[in-house]
C-alpha cells in the first residue's frame, strides 16, 4: 500500500492532488508546528498578468502546531477573498460551476485553520473525483517527529510505501525507512500548461498556482491535466 503523508494546506497547488492522486491513502499531518506566511494559510490566484495571494489570517504563537492555530475572525477576510476570485475568475468557463461550493465553505464560521483547510480539500478531491481514502494523523496521537512520525504513521496503516515529495530525501533519514522495510517513492512532477482565461488579457502562463485557477478554467477535465494524461 502507498501511503503519503503532508501538511494541510490552503487552496493546495496541483501537485499536491497528484501525489494524493498516485496514493492508496493520505495522511494529512495537523499536528506538527505551523508555519506562519508559508502554504498553510495562503495560496496563489491568477491576477490579470500576474498572481496575487490569498491569505488566512491567523492568530499566531511560536511553536503551536497546526491543528491549535486559530483563525483571526476579526478581520473581514472573506469577503475580500470572495471578491478576489469573483474579479479574476467570473468570466473562466466554470466559475459558476464551483465557485458557490468555495463560497459557501469560506463563509463558514470555522475558528480553526485545520477545520478550514480540510473542508477546501475534500471539496476539492470529491470535485477531481479522487477517492483516496483520507486520514487526520492526530487521531493517532503519536509523540515522535521527523523521520520517526512518518515511519510510524506508516507502520500504524500498514504501508509499504511511502510516497514522497520532490525534497523529501534532502531532509527525510532514508537508512531509517530501510531498517523499517518501508520502500521509498519520490514523487516527480511535471507542471502541466493550460489555458488561462476568463477575466485575463495576459496570454502569458502563470504556474504553481492553487488547484482554484485550473478548475474554473478547465472543469471536467482537471484530473487528466494535472497528472498530465490530457
Amino acid at each position: 500500500m502507498i501511503v503519503s503523508i503532508h501538511q494541510p494546506q490552503y487552496l493546495p497547488w496541483l501537485g499536491y492532488f497528484d501525489k494524493i492522486a498516485q496514493s492508496d491513502l493520505f495522511i494529512l499531518l495537523d499536528d506538527v508546528q505551523f508555519k506562519k506566511n508559508e502554504w498553510q494559510n495562503r495560496n496563489r490566484i491568477r491576477t490579470n498578468g500576474d498572481w496575487q495571494w490569498l491569505t488566512v489570517p491567523v492568530i499566531h504563537h511560536f511553536g503551536q502546531n497546526i491543528k491549535q492555530t486559530a483563525i483571526n475572525n476579526k478581520v473581514n477576510w472573506r469577503d475580500k477573498q470572495l471578491k478576489s476570485l469573483q474579479l479574476n475568475y467570473g468570466k473562466t468557463p466554470y466559475f459558476e460551476t464551483y465557485f458557490p461550493r468555495f463560497r459557501s465553505i469560506i463563509q463558514q464560521d470555522r475558528p480553526f485553520l485545520s477545520d478550514l483547510n480540510i473542508a477546501v480539500i475534500q471539496a476539492c478531491l470529491s470535485i477531481l473525483k479522487i477517492e483516496t481514502q483520507i486520514l487526520i494523523s492526530s487521531a493517532f496521537k503519536l509523540q515522535t517527529d521527523k523521520t520517526q512520525r512518518l515511519i510510524d504513521l506508516c507502520q500504524h496503516v500498514k504501508a509499504d510505501t511511502y510516497l514522497s515529495g520532490t525534497d523529501g530525501p534532502n531532509y527525510m533519514d532514508m537508512d531509517l525507512f530501510a531498517q523499517h522495510q518501508i520502500n521509498v517513492m519520490v514523487q516527480k512532477y511535471t507542471h502541466p500548461r493550460y489555458p488561462q482565461g476568463g477575466n485575463i488579457k495576459d496570454s502569458n502562463f502563470i504556474s504553481h498556482l492553487s488547484i482554484i485557477d485550473l478548475l474554473f478554467n478547465c472543469g471536467a477535465n482537471s484530473l487528466n491535466i494535472l497528472r498530465n494524461q490530457s
